[in-house]
């Protein structure tokens, strides 16, 4: 089952229910894009609930989905950055 969970700006506070490693793998990402020189400003998160478990959607495609086996935080990428 799919559950819809929050949207949120870049830069901003993730939802207190995440796990600390999904959190930090949102900042991960975060960083690595300032890094890149990308303004994220007006980028958003959007967190779904699949079976319980977090899957998290940056606007770039980039997702991040937590196994709570291995309590492991997984990062991919789903398709090209969006034009500038």
């Amino acid at each position: 089952m799919i559950q819809l969970g929050t949207r949120w700006l870049c830069g901003g506070e993730p939802p207190a229910r995440l796990p600390q490693i999904v959190v930090n793998a949102v900042h991960d990402v975060e960083g690595e894009r300032v890094e890149q020189s990308i303004d994220i400003s007006a980028w958003h998160w959007t967190l779904t609930w699949l079976e319980g478990r977090p899957v998290i959607e940056l606007d770039d495609g980039t997702l991040i989905e937590y196994d709570p086996t291995t309590d492991e935080a997984v990062i991919s990428q789903t398709e090209d950055f969006p034009d500038e």
